[in-house]
Parts: structure tokens; sequence; C-alpha cells
């Protein structure tokens, strides 16, 4: 599972097969190779260079391809890199980006000006326009970041959206879906079609019985009591408890069978029955329990709804698992807020999100007054919804960008979001392929899961607010 939320950038810097004393010098090439990897160790960002190739270690010839993908893979990269350093080898790029099947960013630094002579000594723009042509002809989807320097704004955001979305694209593929039980009787909205997502996708539903689950529970709570103290306490140090105590070890067994599940089948999301019989297990209902979980970067939400657990994955791997996801019910228009909509849910929002100005609480549910779930407010500040959904044999995936606002005192876990045209979003949810389900994240990631769709087969990209145009203005 951490493998997954790890990334490894591959870089292939290339460069044209020519060397005169001025235009397409090597000592040019070599300079900016070297900026471009100091620029990526100032970042952080975890990478694998191609200097194994020759003594440049850069690709100047197509028939290198093959050798460079292969040491690539070999490597574990996810997604690539390709630096012009002059005009470039259009052909060996394309063939690289063919073989490997994996996010590529195009990009080649700004020129200098022309010499006192007017000789130029680079032309990598220019390799760009022949190198987008080619990755077409090639069937090569690829990410192009605006020729910039390495210091320049667009270079750093450019960068980072594209391997937040290579990461969304790393965990997409492949995902692995755990799936408790079934869906409850009278939510005929979270149907979703088993066999559809593994051959469109790849994603894997990976069903355990709740007559399973209630064995691994009785285990937990009767032979691994030493190992919940420390959950317990942390519960004990971090809320304000109003159910018994017994009922706080119940939650932290159900949490260690979960989890000790998931990571013994390689689960990346959970999709789980939270009614009726999974709440005789325990005698608890479910939802303190998913939220923890998914505060612990293991997304698992209620009534059984798969769509609504891929969004999840997607949306904390958007933000690089460095946020947690909080799944709500759309549920009521603010009283006096035209744009102001509740997102709401019985309990099952990460402590993560809570505003800090209010106690999270610990305590019943608001129907049958059955403990454990969390009761608080949404965090102030900028929050992206978002939901993966099909309608009609269309995979889809909406997207939009609102805030947190002041509105009426409500149970369980909710927060009213503002939106720039709340009905537009109505409208959209209600006509479909959407439901009454989103996702929430802390983070603005709308132009993140815009580009992940370009990388994912399949799956269209239906952002509301901000709109295509306005997310592919903010790339540039």
């Amino acid at each position: 599972m951490n493998d997954k939320k790890n990334l490894t950038l591959g870089l292939v810097f290339t460069r044209r097969d020519l060397s005169g004393e001025f235009f397409c010098s090597i000592d040019a090439a070599k300079k900016r190779k070297a900026e471009v990897e100091g620029k990526l160790k100032s970042l952080d960002i975890n990478f694998v260079n191609i200097d194994f190739l020759n003594d440049e270690g850069i690709i100047r010839n197509g028939l290198d391809a093959g050798k460079t993908a292969d040491y690539l893979r070999s490597r574990g990269v996810d997604a690539i890199f390709a630096p012009h350093l002059n005009f470039g080898c259009e052909d060996a790029v394309a063939k690289v980006g063919k073989l490997m099947n994996k996010p590529l960013l195009l990009w080649g630094p700004r020129d200098d000006a022309p010499d006192a002579k007017g000789n130029r000594c680079t032309d990598s723009q220019c390799g760009l326009f022949a190198t987008g042509k080619v990755l077409q002809q090639f069937g090569v989807p690829f990410t192009y970041m605006t020729n910039c320097g390495v210091d320049d704004a667009v270079f750093s955001r450019t960068l980072n959206t594209f391997l937040a979305a290579a990461q969304v694209v790393k965990n997409f593929r492949g995902m692995r879906i755990g799936q408790f039980g079934v869906r409850p009787e009278t939510f005929w909205s979270v149907k979703c079609n088993e066999l559809q997502l593994l051959e469109r996708f790849g994603i894997e539903v990976v069903p355990i019985t709740l007559i399973e689950l209630e064995n691994m529970y009785k285990d937990s709570i009767q032979n691994r009591r030493a190992d919940l103290e420390g959950r317990v306490k942390y519960y004990r140090e971090n809320f304000k408890i109003s159910v018994d105590d017994d009922f706080l070890y119940r939650s932290a067994a159900m949490y260690d069978a979960i989890s000790r599940w998931a990571g013994d089948f390689e689960i990346d999301g959970i999709a789980s029955n939270c009614w009726g019989a999974f709440r005789q297990i325990a005698g608890i209902a479910s939802c303190f329990t998913f939220s923890e979980l998914t505060d612990n970067k293991l997304p698992v939400i209620c009534e059984t709804d798969i769509h609504g657990a891929i969004t999840s994955v997607m949306a904390q791997a958007a933000t690089k698992w460095t946020k947690a996801s909080f799944l709500a019910d759309v549920t009521t228009r603010h009283p006096s807020n035209d744009n102001a909509e509740l997102f709401w849910h019985c309990g099952v929002f990460p402590r993560s999100t809570a505003n800090p100005s209010e106690q999270t609480v610990i305590g019943c549910n608001f129907d049958e007054k059955r403990p454990t779930v969390g009761n608080f407010l949404l965090d102030n500040g900028q929050v992206t919804i978002s939901r993966f959904d099909c309608g009609g044999d269309k995979y889809q995936l909406l997207t939009a960008r609102g805030d947190v606002v002041k509105g009426p005192l409500t149970t369980g876990t909710y927060g009213w979001i503002q939106f720039k045209d709340w009905p537009a979003i109505e409208h959209k949810i209600v006509k479909g392929p959407y439901i009454h389900h989103c996702v929430g994240i802390y983070a603005d990631i709308s132009s993140v899961l815009y580009e992940a769709c370009r990388y994912l087969p399949g799956l269209t990209s239906d952002p509301i607010q901000p709109d295509a145009g306005e997310i592919e203005a903010s790339l540039r």
C-alpha cells in the first residue's frame, strides 16, 4: 500500500545530435541539464535520470528509446519529464512515451537571446512544437508546460500539478476497493458495474461478507486488547467523549480489524454496508470508525458506495496523500444564501477536517441514538468537491470548488459550502450521472483531476467551477 503513495519521476533529457561552437552546443545542453536537476532537488522531487545511457545522460537518437524505457521501468518510474535542452529528438521522446504508457510532461527552458552577431544557441521552443506533433502521431497523451525558466512561477506550478495528476493516475490504475456486505436495499443510486470497472480501468472490487468481518472484529476485541489501548488513549486525548468507555474499545477493535484486513489484501479504499447487520456486529454505528480510517489515508465510504470510494482515493491521491477526504450527502440549500449548500453525513467526516474553534465529539447518531459517530462542524477554508460516476455507459468526473461559510447548526458532521453558482451544480447533479454523494477535500485539486483524466481513457473530466477553460488558463 505505501508504495502506491510514493512517486518516482523519470527525467528523459533530450537534445538534437548536433554540436557547433554556438548552435546546439553540448556545453550549453549540459549546463541546462544541471540547472533542471538542481531545481528538482531543491523541490525535493524523487527522480531517476538516464545517465546510464551515455556520457551526457541525454537521449539523442530514437534507437535508444527501447533501452531507455527498459531502464526506467526497472527503476519503478511513474511519470516522465522530457526537458528539451535544445531542439531535441522528437521521435526518441515519442517512442519512450509510447513504450512507458505513463503521464508525460513536455517542456523546454526558455531560449536565450541571440548574441551580438545574431547567432542562436538552442531553439528549444521550436523543438517542442515538433515533439508535440510527433507525440500526437504516436497517440501519446501529454501535459505541456509553457516554455519558461526553471525559476519562473509557472515551472513549479505546472510541475506540481503534473506530479499530483500522475499520483492520481498511479493510484487509479489497478485500484483495489474492498466491499463489505451489500448496498442498502433502498439505495439504487449507488449501484455500479463491477465487471465494467475491471475491464475498462483495471479497478478490482474485493468483497468480504459481514460474517467474515464479524469474526475479525471478535478476534480484535478478545485477543488484541493491548493493541487497542493506544487507540482508545488517542480518542480520550483528542475528543470530547459522550459515550460509555466500552464503546471506545469496540470502535478501536473495528478499526483494528478493518485496517489489518486492508493491509493483508492491499486495499486502497473501502465501500461498506453501514446499516442493519453491520450495526449488530459490534452494537455500534460504523461512522466514527470509518472517519478515523479515512483520516489515516484508508478512505472508507458508507452505504456501499463503490464509486464514492474510488472518488475518495482519487481525491486523496490528488493531494499526494497529504489531506484526508470526506464523503458528504448533498442535502439542503442554505436558508438565506442562494449559492450555499449543506454538505452533511451522520458522523463520518475525519477529525482533521473539523473546525478547531469547536470541540470534536464522539457521540451517538442522529436517528437511533446509537454510538459511535463524530459530531462537529467543518473547518473554514476552500474545498474541492468531486464525484466519479457513470451513466449511459459513460464515466465522468465532476469537480467544483467552494468555500465553507456560516450556516445553521445541525447534527452529525457537516458544513455549509458556498459556490460561485450553486444552481448550476444542482442542475448538473440532478441531471446526472451523479448522485447525492460527493467527496470533499481541503485542497484546490480541480486542475489536478482534470489533468489526470488526460491519462485515463474512458474517463471524461467534467469540471463546473472552475470550468475547463478556466483550468486550461491556470495551467498556462
